[in-house]
C-alpha cells in the first residue's frame, strides 16, 4: 500500500499535518489572544483584466493573466468560465506570488470551438498547448471540479508539463456510487437543450471518460488534494481514496465547506495553496 503524507485542515484556519498517528495541533494558553497581522494581497478585478487569445490545437482559447512569478494555470470546472470559475480574493492571493493564468475551455466563454468531439484527454491537450503558446514548458496546475479531472489527465498524459498539482473537489470517475448526484447532473446536462453547446460537450466528455484510478499510483509529482467536508458532488470519501493511491500526496479537508470551497473561504483556500506551492521540501523527498 502507498504511504501517503496527509495534511488535514481541521478548521478553516488551522492546518494540521498528519503523519501516521493523527493530527497534532496547538492552541494558545496565554491570558489574551495573540494578535496576528493580516497579510496584504493585491486586489484583483476579473472584469477589468483584459481577455487575451492564443491559437491552440485548432481553436482559439481565451485567457487572462494576473501577478508575476512562477507560472500557475487554473483549470476551470464544469460549466464554468473565466468570469465565474474563480473568486477574486482567491485569485489575488495566488497572484501575490505567482503568474496566474485562467482560461476558458474550448466551446466555453470567450474561447472558440471546432468540429472535433471534445473529450477529457482533448481538454488536457488544450491545457498543455496553452502552456506552449504562453512560452512555458511547464506550470504549476490547480484544477477545480471538472478542472481537476482535466488536470489528472494532464499529469498522466504529460507529466513533464506539471510542476506541482492541486486537485480541488476531485473524483477519479463520475460513475462511482459516491458521485451519483454529480453523474445525474452531468447526464441530464448532456442532452438539455437549454444548456449551451459548450456545456453539453463538457457533459458528454465527462460521460465517456474512462477515469483515472488505474493511473493514480503512477503519478510521481507533488500533489495536494483539497475537499470540503460538506461536498455532496465529489464527497470527502472519494478524495480520501485517491490520496491513498497517489504516493506522497497531501490531503486537505476544509470543515463544513461545499464543492469548490474557494468561493466560500477564498482566503483559507488561497493561503493553503500558497503554502503547498511554496514549500521547498517535497513529501516525495
Amino acid at each position: 500500500m502507498n504511504k501517503t503524507l496527509t495534511a488535514i485542515l481541521a478548521t478553516a484556519i488551522t492546518l494540521c499535518l498528519l503523519v501516521t498517528a493523527g493530527c497534532t495541533s496547538t492552541s494558545s494558553t496565554a491570558a489574551g489572544p495573540a494578535v496576528q497581522a493580516t497579510p496584504h494581497y493585491p486586489a484583483v478585478s476579473i472584469n477589468a483584466t483584459p481577455v487575451q487569445y492564443a491559437e491552440v490545437n485548432g481553436v482559439t482559447l481565451a485567457y487572462r493573466e494576473y501577478g508575476s512569478g512562477d507560472p500557475l494555470i487554473l483549470v476551470p470546472g464544469f460549466g464554468a468560465t473565466m468570469d465565474t470559475a474563480w473568486n477574486e480574493t482567491f485569485l489575488g492571493i495566488l497572484a501575490s506570488r505567482y503568474h496566474v493564468f485562467t482560461y476558458d475551455h474550448r466551446g466555453m466563454g470567450y474561447s472558440g470551438d471546432n468540429d472535433a468531439t471534445p473529450t477529457i484527454p482533448q481538454y488536457a491537450e488544450d491545457a498543455a498547448g496553452l502552456m506552449t503558446a504562453l512560452k512555458y514548458d511547464s506550470m504549476h496546475v490547480y484544477g477545480a471540479s471538472m478542472g481537476s479531472t482535466v488536470s489528472q489527465q494532464l499529469v498522466i498524459d504529460h507529466p513533464e508539463r506539471v510542476r506541482k498539482l492541486v486537485l480541488d473537489s476531485v473524483t477519479y470517475s463520475i460513475r462511482v456510487p459516491e458521485t451519483k448526484l454529480l453523474f445525474t447532473i452531468i447526464n441530464e446536462s448532456a442532452t438539455d437543450p437549454t444548456q449551451t453547446a459548450g456545456v453539453r460537450e463538457e457533459a458528454q466528455a465527462n460521460l465517456v471518460w474512462s477515469g483515472s484510478w488505474d493511473n493514480l499510483s503512477g503519478i510521481d509529482k507533488d500533489v495536494m488534494l483539497v475537499v470540503g467536508t460538506d461536498d455532496v458532488l465529489t464527497p470527502e470519501a472519494v478524495t480520501v481514496q485517491m490520496a491513498g493511491q497517489i504516493n506522497g500526496s497531501w490531503l486537505v479537508r476544509f470543515k463544513g465547506l461545499p464543492h469548490v470551497g474557494s468561493h466560500y473561504a477564498p482566503v483559507e483556500y488561497g493561503e493553503n495553496a500558497l503554502n503547498f506551492l511554496g514549500m521547498d521540501e517535497s513529501p516525495l523527498a
